[in-house]
């Protein structure tokens, strides 16, 4: 039983291995696209906010919109 079990965790170890190496590809070709987007005259910084905000509820980003506004008002930054 015990090698069984062993086995079940080698196999295992190796998924979340081969996963962390495609993370890795994908987290390699992410940044590539955001310096191609930087070398054709686009802030990356914002672009990360814009994937940000588009990965979130409308409920969600209505809430953070009117929560930045009243902040902005309370601070005099309008």
């Amino acid at each position: 039983m015990a090698e069984n079990t062993d086995d079940r965790l080698r196999l295992l170890i190796e998924r979340v291995e081969r996963l962390e190496e495609e993370k890795k590809g994908v987290s390699d070709d992410i940044r590539d696209v955001y310096n191609e987007a930087k070398a054709v005259g686009y802030d990356v910084k914002i672009m990360r906010q814009i994937v940000r905000l588009r990965k979130m509820k409308p409920d969600d980003r209505r809430e953070l919109d009117l929560l930045l506004e009243t902040y902005r008002s309370a601070l005099g930054l309008d």
